[in-house]
């Protein structure tokens, strides 16, 4: 079983809460994650009001919510405990289908995934690692529409993004590698520089674009023609 290396050789766990109000798919959640060494439920919930009074309890690394629950909704929870936590706990929604009219509005709410809901257990277990370890990931199958139409269809009720002329030419090609969906590793390798080098300039475009994560910098290189269909 692989996790995040830590000093030392030791893995970090993480630490999950599991949201839906399902119970057959809330328990299989559960079953599965607690198979990993390197994964902790902490906690269960049936709606999104158990999760946002569970994520306060327990502070988990990531909330694993489906976007459809009675009392409040995932998009309501997420907003909730992105809030509370002030970011350090991570977001990863589920869904049934690849596009979910939520899934617009948890983007702009925040999370940091998608998965759909028929996900193989290799592909929860990456996500859940991914997302806990600050990247975006969104289930492949909806990734490239999904975000396309969200960018169009909030573009007039926005203000416009920062130009892209803020950035250099070399955070310009980090983000428009983030808008593609490569991680840092891979884009050190597509740009021949360090993953210390790669963390550098992201942290200088989230801070020139004022970005939260890597979901909202994907959105960005979206709307400043970084990324996008037909575009490499």
């Amino acid at each position: 079983m692989s996790g995040t290396p830590l000093a030392g050789g030791a893995r970090r766990v993480i630490r999950t809460l599991v949201a839906d109000d399902q119970a057959v798919v809330r328990t299989g959640f559960v079953n599965l994650l607690a198979t990993q060494e390197d994964i902790e439920v902490v906690g269960e919930a049936e709606d999104g009001v158990q999760a946002v009074r569970i994520a306060a309890e327990t502070r988990p690394d990531l909330a694993l919510l489906d976007i459809r629950m009675p009392h409040k909704n995932g998009i309501e929870a997420a907003r909730e405990i992105l809030a509370a936590s002030d970011g350090a706990t991570k977001v990863l929604m589920l869904t049934t289908f690849g596009l979910d009219e939520y899934v617009y509005d948890a983007l702009a709410a925040g999370a940091g995934g998608f998965l759909l809901k028929d996900a193989t257990f290799p592909e929860l277990l990456h996500a859940v690692r991914v997302v806990a370890a600050g990247e975006a990931l969104l289930a492949p199958a909806v990734t490239k529409r999904l975000i396309a139409d969200f960018v169009a269809a909030r573009a007039a009720s926005r203000r416009p993004a920062r130009p892209v002329a803020d950035l250099t030419f070399r955070e310009s090609e980090v983000l428009t590698l983030i808008g593609q969906g490569l991680s840092n590793a891979e884009i050190a390798v597509r740009l021949t520089i360090t993953d210390h080098t790669v963390k550098t300039h992201i942290n200088r475009v989230f801070a020139k674009l004022d970005l939260r994560d890597r979901a909202q910098a994907v959105i960005a290189a979206y709307e400043l023609g970084l990324a996008g269909p037909g575009r490499r």
